[in-house]
């Protein structure tokens, strides 16, 4: 089987962000930085050139193929803020109702700017998502 192409990296997520450009982005992602570090009590590890994720897990599909990877996490991309907090399977329409302007892939959530959302129901869907991730697979601190 394949490795994932996104792999954890010993590169500091603060000297990352020291590089995000414009300067506007660069301050929405320490925002995340921080938020994220608040509500799961982990340290930043990044994964691959631009994700910061926080916790791992190690999952195994029926298929056989297997890995390790990041539980939650952003990546400040130029265009949009991607998030990664929605596990894949669970319904989070309610909390999704009253975070603001986003949009969402499978496993993803898409952000504009953070002045379209409310930073405390994010902060209550990056819980959600760790917690029901947890229940699926162990998940380990970063």
């Amino acid at each position: 089987m394949a490795e994932n192409k996104t792999q954890a990296t010993r590169q500091s997520a603060e000297d990352f962000i020291a590089t995000v450009e414009p300067e506007k982005r660069r301050a929405e992602a320490q925002i995340l930085l921080a938020l994220f570090r608040k509500v799961t009590g982990w340290e930043p590890v990044m994964w691959g050139p631009s994700i910061i994720g926080f916790g791992e897990y190690h999952y195994m599909y029926d298929s056989g193929r297997e890995g390790d990877f990041m539980a939650t996490g952003f990546s400040p991309r130029k265009a949009r803020l991607s998030i990664y907090i929605l596990p894949g399977y669970q319904d989070y329409s309610e909390i999704l109702s009253r975070l603001g302007k986003h949009s969402t892939g499978k496993s993803c959530l898409y952000v504009n700017k953070l002045e379209d959302i409310d930073l405390g129901v994010l902060a209550e869907l990056i819980a959600a998502g760790v917690r029901d991730l947890s229940k699926i697979y162990p998940v380990k601190p970063s």
